[in-house]
Protein backbone atom coordinates (compact mmCIF):
# COMPACT_ATOMS: atom_id res chain seq x y z
CA UNK A 1 0.00 0.00 0.00
CA UNK A 2 1.44 3.43 -0.67
CA UNK A 3 2.26 5.28 1.94
CA UNK A 4 1.42 8.85 1.00
CA UNK A 5 -2.41 9.46 -0.42
CA UNK A 6 -2.72 11.30 -3.31
CA UNK A 7 -5.75 14.24 -3.45
CA UNK A 8 -7.32 14.58 -6.72
CA UNK A 9 -9.74 16.98 -8.03
CA UNK A 10 -12.53 16.20 -10.90
CA UNK A 11 -13.36 19.36 -11.97
CA UNK A 12 -14.69 21.73 -14.83
CA UNK A 13 -17.96 21.90 -17.64
CA UNK A 14 -17.96 18.73 -19.20
CA UNK A 15 -19.31 15.63 -18.34
CA UNK A 16 -17.68 12.71 -16.16
CA UNK A 17 -16.54 14.03 -13.01
CA UNK A 18 -18.17 11.71 -10.80
CA UNK A 19 -18.16 8.85 -13.47
CA UNK A 20 -13.96 9.24 -13.02
CA UNK A 21 -13.94 9.20 -9.26
CA UNK A 22 -16.80 5.80 -9.74
CA UNK A 23 -13.77 4.39 -11.90
CA UNK A 24 -10.99 4.91 -9.17
CA UNK A 25 -13.52 3.46 -6.94
CA UNK A 26 -14.30 0.54 -8.57
CA UNK A 27 -10.08 -0.07 -9.42
CA UNK A 28 -9.12 0.59 -6.03
CA UNK A 29 -12.09 -1.78 -4.59
CA UNK A 30 -10.62 -4.51 -6.82
CA UNK A 31 -7.59 -3.86 -5.15
CA UNK A 32 -8.80 -5.11 -1.75
CA UNK A 33 -9.28 -1.49 -0.63
CA UNK A 34 -12.07 0.20 1.44
CA UNK A 35 -13.83 2.78 -0.35
CA UNK A 36 -16.40 5.27 1.12
CA UNK A 37 -18.14 7.65 -1.82
CA UNK A 38 -19.95 10.36 -0.01
CA UNK A 39 -22.35 12.05 -1.87
CA UNK A 40 -22.92 15.95 -1.00
CA UNK A 41 -25.58 17.00 -3.22
CA UNK A 42 -27.85 14.02 -4.88
CA UNK A 43 -30.31 12.09 -2.38
CA UNK A 44 -32.92 9.36 -2.59
CA UNK A 45 -32.01 5.89 -3.83
CA UNK A 46 -32.63 5.93 -7.97
CA UNK A 47 -29.46 6.34 -8.78
CA UNK A 48 -28.06 3.71 -11.41
CA UNK A 49 -24.58 3.75 -9.55
CA UNK A 50 -26.10 2.79 -6.05
CA UNK A 51 -27.60 -0.16 -7.68
CA UNK A 52 -24.17 -1.22 -9.26
CA UNK A 53 -22.28 -0.51 -6.30
CA UNK A 54 -24.37 -2.16 -4.21
CA UNK A 55 -23.35 -5.41 -6.42
CA UNK A 56 -19.87 -4.92 -6.22
CA UNK A 57 -18.88 -6.07 -2.00
CA UNK A 58 -18.12 -5.07 0.79
CA UNK A 59 -15.19 -2.94 -0.16
CA UNK A 60 -17.23 -0.15 -1.32
CA UNK A 61 -20.11 1.74 0.41
CA UNK A 62 -21.86 4.92 -1.31
CA UNK A 63 -23.92 7.36 1.05
CA UNK A 64 -26.36 10.07 -0.70
CA UNK A 65 -26.63 12.96 1.82
CA UNK A 66 -27.61 16.00 0.06
CA UNK A 67 -30.81 17.07 -0.45
CA UNK A 68 -30.98 17.14 -4.32
CA UNK A 69 -29.91 19.79 -6.78
CA UNK A 70 -30.03 23.03 -5.55
CA UNK A 71 -31.60 25.58 -8.16
CA UNK A 72 -30.50 28.80 -7.52
CA UNK A 73 -33.41 30.75 -8.45
CA UNK A 74 -34.62 34.22 -7.42
CA UNK A 75 -37.38 33.91 -4.98
CA UNK A 76 -36.34 30.54 -3.75
CA UNK A 77 -37.71 29.73 -0.44
CA UNK A 78 -35.27 29.82 2.57
CA UNK A 79 -36.36 26.73 4.36
CA UNK A 80 -35.05 24.86 0.92
CA UNK A 81 -31.76 26.30 1.35
CA UNK A 82 -31.87 25.55 5.00
CA UNK A 83 -32.75 21.87 4.32
CA UNK A 84 -29.60 21.69 1.96
CA UNK A 85 -27.73 23.69 4.57
CA UNK A 86 -28.61 20.93 7.07
CA UNK A 87 -27.97 17.74 4.91
CA UNK A 88 -24.35 19.44 4.09
CA UNK A 89 -23.96 19.86 7.82
CA UNK A 90 -24.87 16.55 8.65
CA UNK A 91 -22.93 14.97 5.65
CA UNK A 92 -20.00 17.19 6.77
CA UNK A 93 -19.50 15.91 10.40
CA UNK A 94 -19.97 12.35 8.75
CA UNK A 95 -17.25 12.48 6.94
CA UNK A 96 -14.72 14.47 9.22
CA UNK A 97 -15.62 10.96 11.35
CA UNK A 98 -14.88 8.67 8.70
CA UNK A 99 -12.03 10.49 7.19
CA UNK A 100 -10.36 10.50 11.24
CA UNK A 101 -11.46 6.99 11.80
CA UNK A 102 -8.44 5.66 9.82
CA UNK A 103 -10.97 2.59 8.72
CA UNK A 104 -10.82 4.06 4.46
CA UNK A 105 -8.12 3.80 1.98
CA UNK A 106 -9.80 5.86 -0.74
CA UNK A 107 -12.66 8.41 0.06
CA UNK A 108 -14.26 10.38 -2.38
CA UNK A 109 -16.10 13.82 -2.02
CA UNK A 110 -18.89 13.72 -4.93
CA UNK A 111 -20.01 16.94 -5.60
CA UNK A 112 -17.97 18.57 -2.89
CA UNK A 113 -17.10 21.42 -5.17
CA UNK A 114 -20.64 22.31 -5.75
CA UNK A 115 -21.49 22.23 -1.76
CA UNK A 116 -18.59 25.11 -1.54
CA UNK A 117 -19.80 27.01 -4.39
CA UNK A 118 -23.05 27.48 -2.74
CA UNK A 119 -21.39 27.86 0.75
CA UNK A 120 -22.80 25.07 2.02
CA UNK A 121 -19.69 24.07 3.45
CA UNK A 122 -16.55 26.43 3.43
CA UNK A 123 -13.29 25.83 1.67
CA UNK A 124 -11.22 26.81 4.78
CA UNK A 125 -13.45 23.67 6.39
CA UNK A 126 -12.36 21.29 3.14
CA UNK A 127 -8.68 22.03 3.10
CA UNK A 128 -8.31 22.30 7.06
CA UNK A 129 -9.82 18.54 6.48
CA UNK A 130 -7.57 17.85 3.64
CA UNK A 131 -4.12 18.86 5.69
CA UNK A 132 -5.24 16.36 8.55
CA UNK A 133 -6.57 13.45 6.82
CA UNK A 134 -4.48 10.52 7.67
CA UNK A 135 -0.72 10.15 5.20
CA UNK A 136 -2.10 7.08 3.76
CA UNK A 137 -5.65 7.97 2.86
CA UNK A 138 -6.93 8.95 -1.02
CA UNK A 139 -9.06 11.45 -1.31
CA UNK A 140 -11.42 12.95 -4.89
CA UNK A 141 -13.43 15.24 -5.11
CA UNK A 142 -15.43 16.18 -7.41
CA UNK A 143 -17.94 19.06 -8.89
CA UNK A 144 -17.44 22.34 -11.34
CA UNK A 145 -15.77 25.27 -10.46
CA UNK A 146 -13.14 23.89 -8.05
CA UNK A 147 -11.72 26.98 -5.74
CA UNK A 148 -8.25 27.90 -6.12
CA UNK A 149 -7.49 26.25 -2.46
CA UNK A 150 -8.20 23.15 -3.53
CA UNK A 151 -7.10 22.92 -6.53
CA UNK A 152 -3.26 24.02 -4.61
CA UNK A 153 -3.65 21.62 -1.90
CA UNK A 154 -4.49 18.95 -5.14
CA UNK A 155 -1.86 16.27 -6.36
CA UNK A 156 -3.69 15.87 -9.36
CA UNK A 157 -6.61 17.89 -10.84
CA UNK A 158 -8.61 16.57 -13.87
CA UNK A 159 -10.57 19.53 -15.76
CA UNK A 160 -13.35 18.11 -17.71
CA UNK A 161 -14.16 20.48 -21.22
CA UNK A 162 -17.62 20.19 -22.82
CA UNK A 163 -16.86 20.23 -26.37
CA UNK A 164 -20.83 18.61 -27.62
CA UNK A 165 -23.26 18.07 -25.60
CA UNK A 166 -26.63 15.74 -26.42
CA UNK A 167 -29.06 17.81 -23.95
CA UNK A 168 -28.24 20.89 -26.24
CA UNK A 169 -29.63 18.98 -28.96
CA UNK A 170 -32.78 18.53 -27.24
CA UNK A 171 -31.44 14.87 -26.12
CA UNK A 172 -32.72 13.89 -22.89
CA UNK A 173 -30.82 11.98 -19.87
CA UNK A 174 -29.88 8.56 -20.79
CA UNK A 175 -30.53 5.97 -18.15
CA UNK A 176 -27.43 3.93 -17.65
CA UNK A 177 -25.90 6.81 -18.83
CA UNK A 178 -26.09 9.84 -17.40
CA UNK A 179 -28.18 8.59 -14.43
Amino acid sequence: MNERGLILVNTGNGKGKTTAALGVALRAAGNDMQVLILQFIKGGSTYGELKGIACLGNNIEIRPMGNGFIYHKPGQSEAAMAAHQKAAAEAWQMLEEEVLSDRWDLIVLDEINYAIAYELVAVETVVSLLERKPKRLHMILTGRNAKEEIIEIADTVTEMREVKHAYKAGIRAAKGIEF
